[in-house]
């Protein structure tokens, strides 16, 4: 019987896609490719999300490092949690779901001030029953450690469990700990939860 939805954040209930956002920026492809490249496949990119090393600490490290685009890369680090947006599909799922008192969670891989921006400006967090996110743990899916800690602070059973993630690695790491998932591309792979809150 399941009793905990799971969801991670980026891309299953907020929109995250870097290279989308840098297009409402910039006009130039090869331009939007590098700085892409500079800020969002970076050494410190994951070390944001682990929590080791401040946004600050961050921007200078890839500043001194770009060649040219100090002042570019400073403006899209000022502002790029602008891109993230609600999935309205999904959140409607979560509602709906939270109405039918399933427990739900959160379990993302996030950095301190983007998920603190977003807190802020969502309110679809207050359905939440609590979450892990991995600057907080210094810990990253799909790192056992992280899905354990959920585990044990919400005494969750994870076959009683759906976790819903946009990436892979991340769900075989949560089917090892005995979890259902589900692999999330688009709200149509949500349609075996209808039965939970429609029935």
């Amino acid at each position: 019987m399941i009793n905990n939805i799971i969801f991670d954040l980026g891309n299953v209930l907020l929109d995250f896609k870097p290279v989308e956002y840098l297009r409402t920026k910039f006009d130039d492809e090869e331009k939007i490719q590098e700085i892409f490249e500079k800020i969002f496949l970076s050494e410190e990119w994951p070390m944001l999300d682990r929590g080791v090393i401040t946004e600050e600490e961050a921007i200078e490290r890839i500043c001194s490092r770009s060649n040219g685009n100090v002042e570019l890369i400073k403006f899209v680090m000022c502002n790029w949690y602008e891109m993230f947006t609600p999935i309205e599909d999904t959140v409607i799922a979560l509602k709906k779901l939270k109405e039918k008192g399933y427990k739900i969670y959160y379990l993302s891989n996030f950095h301190m001030l983007s998920f603190e921006s977003v807190t802020k400006r969502y309110e679809f967090f207050k359905y939440f029953d609590g979450g892990v996110v991995s600057y907080e743990e210094k810990a990253l899916k799909p790192e056992e450690d992280i899905y354990k800690r959920l585990v044990e602070r919400y005494e969750i059973h994870p076959e009683e469990s759906i976790f819903i993630d946009d990436i892979a690695v991340n769900i075989e790491g949560a089917k090892k700990l005995g979890f259902e998932t589900i692999h999330f591309k688009s709200i149509e792979d949500l349609k075996n939860l209808q039965s939970l809150f429609e029935g």
